[in-house]
């Protein structure tokens, strides 16, 4: 209902409200920033990778390491690298971009870095599953036990990126899709 000035309750809350959105469209363009420069690079060195095979290849550019299941991992892996890191960097660049109005934040914003943050994490796990069976390739005739500390230390990053933005992605989600003070907010449910 209309005050006796006739603002709605979404005017007030808008005027009252106002350095809010602009804290919300700082933190978002930051955030965006900081996780599309790490994009950027997954792509770069992803794409630099899908062209430097391990091992090398022969005269009639057959790889050398054709016929090991590694290869098979390494190009699988590189290559949802590559597209998952191209669809981070996507999303951020869509967050830079938006208009940043008060609705955008109910929705379309948390969604994109939801899905930004997801498929950076994807990319970043990839990446290092993608470096993992290169080193495999190059070192399993001469040392077979470096495999595993190389695979421990290897994980360390995926898991820290994972560890650090966990909580903001549960929070965004939760946010968004979850219970409010004011009711349910949305009807979809997140697979």
């Amino acid at each position: 209902m209309d005050n006796n000035e006739l603002d709605t309750p979404s005017d007030i809350f808008t005027e009252q409200h106002e350095t809010l959105i602009e804290q919300g469209e700082k933190w978002m363009k930051d955030t965006a920033n900081s996780c599309s420069l790490v994009a950027a690079l997954v792509v770069t060195v992803a794409f630099a990778a899908a062209f430097t095979l391990p091992g090398g290849s022969k005269d009639d550019g057959t790889p050398n390491y054709l016929n090991k299941p590694s290869l098979m991992v390494f190009l699988a892996a590189d290559t949802l690298a590559l597209f998952s890191s191209s669809t981070s960097l996507l999303m951020f660049l869509g967050i830079l971009t938006s208009r940043y109005s008060e609705k955008d934040f109910l929705r379309s914003l948390p969604m994109k870095m939801g899905i930004g943050l997801l498929t950076l994490f994807l990319s970043i796990a990839a990446m290092l599953i993608a470096f993992g069976a290169s080193l495999h390739l190059v070192l399993y005739h001469n040392v077979n036990w470096i495999m595993v500390p190389i695979g421990l230390v290897a994980s360390v990053p995926s898991l820290l990126f994972a560890f650090l933005q966990f909580p903001l992605l549960v929070e965004l989600l939760f946010s968004t899709f979850g219970p409010s003070i004011f009711g349910k907010q949305s009807d979809e449910i997140i697979m």
